[in-house]
């Protein structure tokens, strides 16, 4: 036997094998996702999943609604979202969007790989007040939360709008992106106004199909799985959806909850994070300023883009807590003209679904910590969260308005 045809015997197996995994990686065959991972995902807030597009895709396509936001939608007491819906057998299952450090720079480029599956449907938008700082979106925050199968899944079909100059001039801020330089140039290449060459498009193909194999393959591993928080909390729910028994069971557990400090903070948040420095806090919010962020046109991006979509949204403006924010002295006034700012960025273009909960921080057991909605809070919530999503609603008719991308709408703080 001649040395090639030993070496093709020993290394043969491994060139085919080789040569097909690449062949499946570049190839646009797409796996299906097991359904059983879905009630999982949908509540596990990985990292990997809000990346990826695949779990998604498919949980979007069924009953699943994406209820976007950050660290809110994390604290699951009975009263969640997640929790009431599988209690009371409802129609839908939020599939939570968003944990800590997700903003909206992170959810416009999240929602790229589901714009086919949110088209025409119902979303609920949870809008957090401490986005809109000064320097907006931490980029090491951003980096967590993005994929470069986020970037290629949006340049597939990216055309240099307005809207998508916005977007590639933010991401290229973002240190991330710049880990694959051929994205980077394509996304610079929007960024300025022009649409990608051919050469371009073709690299931006092969790259989505092969990160696409990958999130089929990888995406629900190591997922958070919560589904046994979940069930103990439905546990301590009566059998029947009654608001005024939900509201009084809420009380005696938030009472139960928050015994321990004067602000109403559940024990075990006051514990870990303010129990040994809180004395420190006391006024060092005064300064806080919400008016003025470059969030305000990051925010206008995931609105654009529900309006290409045509998606029926739900916003949720969450208040903060009251007795915490008088003794670190954060401004009610300026809260309220956070407040009227966004609600004008909103219903000037035709986004009218808003629930305004920021005056409620001062009720009892609303608030769960200083920032994150508790018990009663999310009872009150799910008052239009439940007809929203259960009950046809009216066309939303949407008109896009530039301004809102301007460094101008960005820093104004009055006269809106």
């Amino acid at each position: 036997m001649s040395l090639k045809k030993r070496l093709w015997l020993i290394l043969g197996p491994a060139v085919i094998a080789i040569v097909a995994l690449l062949l499946f990686l570049v190839t646009p065959y797409k796996l299906k996702v097991n359904q059983e991972v879905l009630p999982g995902a949908a509540i596990s807030q990985s990292a990997n999943i809000f990346k990826g597009n695949a779990i998604k895709q498919a949980a979007l396509s069924e009953n699943y609604v994406a209820f976007m936001g950050s660290s809110e939608l994390s604290r699951m007491d009975p009263f969640h979202p997640a929790v009431l819906a599988a209690k009371y057998k409802r129609p839908y299952r939020p599939f939570l969007l968003g944990a800590a450090g997700s903003q909206s720079l992170s959810h416009f480029f999240a929602m790229q790989g589901i714009n086919s599956e949110i088209s025409h449907k119902k979303v609920v938008f949870v809008i957090s007040p401490q986005w809109f700082t000064k320097q907006g979106i931490d980029k090491n925050a951003f980096s967590y939360y993005y994929s470069n199968l986020q970037a290629v899944t949006w340049l597939k079909t990216a055309k240099p709008t307005v809207m998508n100059r916005h977007a590639a001039k933010r991401l290229l801020m973002m240190p991330s992106v710049h880990s694959d330089e051929r994205i980077a140039h394509a996304v610079d290449t929007i960024a300025q106004g022009q649409a990608l060459s051919k050469g371009q498009l073709t690299y931006v193909k092969l790259k989505y199909n092969e990160l696409s194999r990958e999130d089929e393959l990888f995406s629900s591993l190591h997922m958070n799985l919560r589904t046994q928080k979940l069930a103990k909390a439905a546990k301590q729910l009566p059998a029947e959806y009654s608001v005024e028994h939900l509201d009084k069971l809420a009380m005696e557990i938030g009472e139960k909850k928050t015994g321990n400090n004067p602000f109403r903070i559940s024990d075990r948040f006051w514990n870990k994070r303010l129990k040994d420095n809180y004395r420190q806090l006391k006024g060092r919010q005064a300064k806080f300023n919400y008016l003025a962020s470059p969030e305000y046109s990051d925010f206008e991006l995931v609105l654009n883009q529900f309006a290409l979509d045509k998606t029926d949204v739900l916003f949720v403006i969450p208040p903060v807590n009251r007795q915490w924010s008088q003794y670190t002295g954060l401004s009610l006034k300026m809260l309220a003209q956070f407040d009227n700012k966004i609600k004008y960025q909103l219903q000037s273009q035709g986004f009218n679904n808003i629930v305004d909960l920021s005056k409620d921080g001062g009720e009892k057991y609303f608030m769960q910590d200083t920032i994150h909605l508790g018990w009663r809070g999310w009872l009150k919530l799910d008052q239009a969260v439940k007809p929203f999503l259960t009950k046809k609603q009216p066309a939303p008719s949407y008109r896009i308005n530039d301004y809102f991308y301007s460094p101008k709408w960005q820093n104004l703080q009055g006269n809106y």
